[in-house]
């Protein structure tokens, strides 16, 4: 499955420079595809086409671009299976989890944009002034490869829907779902330059597209290390920088909630997509007299799971991305049993039915104490570290005192009181009683999760300029 060119100004052209690299299947660690690693000359000429198409694209009607969003959503939906095999063939998420989240999720990205662009107030009066919204210009927009289309989606639909021009660069590790979303935008026919992809590493492409002086505006998903040097490429030409960065949130289970379903329903959404999810509740925080009772439950969740070859629609939990986040998370693992965690369930090394592919075992320690480093580091793989309070207060100051600030969970019977925990929360968001995830509320962290907000109407926001003109009758 050779995908060797780029997206670049409505077709698919060669790259600059002949640059391959393997993509691997993290359930059989064997190569199935090949892509081009592009170049700066490949980015600028992504930059150049976006540019050029931004002056027409961005006067185009509300009509319009409707019309070219709604052939969008249906090219995607009659490729949907196919999407959901390929994130299970590049990224080892189990084809039901692809099908009924990963695909499905993205897919709701477009669905929303169509249904906030159909009634957005681009202008409006305040006071003696006009205040009008403008697409801010060409958008680089830098994906990661946990939620391969899910994060670009939530990206393109907005950016596009409010008359932005982009040039994309998925994540090179999980490339080929993002590449059949191009052949659907370029179905839709959209004008020439509005869409483009440039697949690449991040050294390479994306510190090329954060650095471009015609760039407009750099939305990132990524590490907060990454992200950091983003940030500070994008300085030098004062381009607005978005960016949705790690994770590390805390699950207060109150002392009158029910702990045992608590704990397992906190230990399956730690686990969700293999771990390797941003706002996973992977500090779940439980009474310390509660203790025992915690640790049952969390070897019966993990029980429950069935860890096996994505393909099957019978496995709940597939490999890790890449040998790279196998090491990293055996790495952890193996820190914290040093650091004298009390290992409740899994451990280091790979299951014992699974002796090929990037498999990890579910893994629950008890006994963490704020200063290890399975509390303070995102681990990204499927890893719960469950540590104890006496106070509600010392609940609080435990789950704010990370440096990330992504989501929080709170569990109670009293839902005053689990609103009043999570008032106190530095998050960007907060879940109360396994909440279901909106995708239409705005997603985005504090502190060093990030900057800026995806989803919905607040997602769309971030890609337009405010413009106030005094002096207009109407």
């Amino acid at each position: 499955m050779d995908r060797l060119k780029f997206y670049i100004d409505g077709a698919w052209v060669d790259p600059a420079l002949p640059s391959t690299l393997d993509v691997v299947n993290p359930a059989t660690e064997a190569p199935f595809a090949r892509i081009s690693l592009g170049s700066p000359q490949d980015v600028d000429r992504a930059v150049r086409a976006a540019r050029r198409a931004f002056a027409g694209y961005a006067q185009t009607s509300v009509a319009e671009r409707l019309g070219w969003l709604s052939r969008i959503v249906d090219g995607f939906r009659a490729r949907l299976p196919e999407l959901a095999r390929t994130m299970t063939l590049e990224m080892g998420s189990p084809i039901t989890f692809s099908t009924e989240r990963q695909a499905t999720v993205a897919l709701f990205h477009f669905e929303e944009a169509v249904r906030v662009l159909q009634h957005f107030p681009f202008e409006e009066r305040m006071g003696p002034g006009i205040i009008r919204r403008e697409p801010i210009g060409v958008c680089g927009l830098i994906t990661p490869w946990n939620w391969p289309l899910n994060q670009v989606a939530s990206k393109v639909a907005p950016a596009l829907a409010t008359g932005c021009t982009v040039v994309l660069k998925p994540s090179e590790i999980a490339p080929l779902s993002s590449m059949i979303l191009a052949e659907v935008i370029d179905a839709a026919g959209l004008p020439p330059g509005v869409f483009n992809l440039v697949n690449g590493d991040g050294p390479t492409v994306g510190e090329a597209i954060a650095a471009h002086p015609e760039v407009d505006m750099v939305s990132f998903t990524g590490s907060t290390t990454a992200g950091i040097r983003v940030a500070k490429l994008a300085a030098d030409t004062v381009k607005r920088v978005a960016q949705e960065l790690g994770g590390k949130s805390a699950n207060i289970i109150l002392p009158d909630a029910d702990l045992k379903a608590a704990v397992i329903a906190g230990v399956h959404a730690c686990y969700t997509n293999a771990g390797q999810n941003c706002q996973s509740p992977t500090r779940m925080l439980v009474p310390r007299a509660q203790r025992e009772a915690a640790f049952e439950a969390a070897r019966e969740a993990v029980q429950s799971i069935r860890l096996g070859d994505p393909l099957d629609p019978a496995s709940t939990m597939g490999p890790l991305v890449s040998q790279g986040q196998y090491d990293k998370v055996q790495g952890l693992v193996r820190a914290g049993l040093e650091e004298g965690a009390t290992l409740v369930a899994g451990g280091p090394g790979k299951p014992a039915h699974l002796d090929r592919g990037y498999y990890v075992r579910p893994t629950v320690f008890g006994d963490v104490t704020r200063d290890m480093r399975i509390a303070r580091e995102e681990i990204f793989g499927p890893v719960l570290s469950i540590m104890a309070y006496d106070t509600e207060d010392e609940a609080v100051d435990i789950a704010n005192d990370t440096p990330f600030g992504l989501a929080g969970f709170v569990q109670s019977k009293d839902l005053r009181r689990a609103r009043a925990v999570a008032n106190r929360l530095r998050t960007g968001r907060v879940y109360l009683n396994g909440a279901a995830f909106d995708r239409s509320l705005p997603f985005g962290g504090y502190k060093q999760s990030g900057n800026g907000r995806e989803f919905g109407v607040f997602g769309f926001e971030e890609y337009l300029e405010v413009k106030a003109i005094l002096g207009s009758p109407q």
